[in-house]
């Protein structure tokens, strides 16, 4: 029989300064908390007061505090961090969430470390480093593609490629973008949104990207232009990869070219776009390239994601519905 004590459990913060970093702006974070482990989290002076059944406060105690090991440690957290700790909570893994922050991936244009946020993102990034290959699998709101293009910039400013090339299928164009107003940037655009958006925040604003692009050192196209090429010490990423064809995606695979370049591959297999019902390259892929050396497939779920906590929710819900 579950335990349905209720409790009060205090965490205290002598510094005002740390406290409300703890808190968030209007008690932003101590609400995702109270929403996700249902309990009632209540500010006096220095102490946060928890109330609500045993488990819970047990849970959202252990979060409290190692948020505020973070914010000592003066690692700046924010909405995603606290996500992720509820997440890790849940899943009983929360005694690994500090390792998570003892690697910067990267210093983003304001000098703030990009760190991974879950464990998924974490085995992601390793297989990344590890693989000339990487398959990164699962709902939206896990970082995929913003980690992908972490890893990529990485790359290119220690030298270990030369040029990064970003594609996705622009499957609502029928990879005929012909009709479309504009040069090839103005007609691919609107597809490769979310990949320019993890590079302007990355380089703090859209010029940066712009110069990189027009100096050819970022490439960014349909995966129609991938045919035909080789892509030599190279980044390479394809997003939205699971509205790829079979044929497409054996394109693409094979335009990989000398020792130093990497790929990654990206998608959500529970949102195919595909006309016709055709099969999706990244479903086929999973089935035929599981057991390559040097290919990896890192498979996200709900927990992974960093968005708001209704999200991985959303996902759940419609996971169990098709169920």
């Amino acid at each position: 029989m579950t335990d349905t004590k209720e409790v009060t459990a205090e965490v205290t913060v002598i510094d005002p300064a740390k406290l409300a970093e703890l808190v968030g702006t209007q008690n932003e974070y101590l609400t995702i908390i109270e929403e996700s482990l249902s309990v009632v989290i209540n500010p006096f002076g220095s102490v946060l007061k928890i109330s609500g059944q045993e488990e819970m406060v047990a849970e959202a105690t252990a979060i409290l505090e190692n948020l505020a090991t973070l914010i000592n440690k003066d690692i700046t957290i924010n909405s995603s961090d606290v996500v992720s700790a509820v997440n890790m909570a849940k899943n009983g893994t929360l005694d690994y969430f500090l390792d998570l922050y003892s690697q910067v991936l990267i210093k983003d244009v304001k000098g703030r470390a990009v760190r991974v946020k879950t464990f998924g993102q974490r085995q992601y990034v390793n297989a990344i480093k590890h693989n000339d290959i990487t398959f990164g699998i699962g709902p939206a709101g896990t970082g995929k593609t913003f980690l992908a293009v972490v890893m990529a910039i990485s790359a290119l400013k220690k030298g270990l490629v030369e040029k990064i090339v970003l594609t996705r299928p622009a499957v609502e164009a029928g990879e005929s973008l012909g009709f479309l107003p504009g040069d090839l940037k103005d007609k691919v655009d609107p597809y490769l949104r979310p990949i320019y958006d993890a590079l302007n925040a990355i380089f703090g604003g859209v010029e940066h990207t712009e110069r990189l692009i027009e100096r050819n050192v970022i490439e960014i196209a349909p995966l129609a232009y991938m045919r035909g090429r080789t892509l030599d010490n190279a980044f390479v990423i394809l997003d939205e990869a699971q509205n790829t064809t079979n044929a497409q995606m054996k394109m693409f695979l094979t335009r990989l070219g000398g020792f130093g370049s990497k790929m990654i591959v990206n998608g959500d297999i529970s949102q195919i776009d595909l006309p016709n019902k055709a099969k999706s390259g990244l479903v086929e892929a999973q089935h035929i390239l599981q057991n390559l050396d040097q290919i990896e497939f890192v498979e996200f779920t709900a927990q992974d994601v960093v968005r708001h906590p209704v999200v991985a929710r959303v996902i759940n819900a419609y996971e169990n519905f098709g169920k």
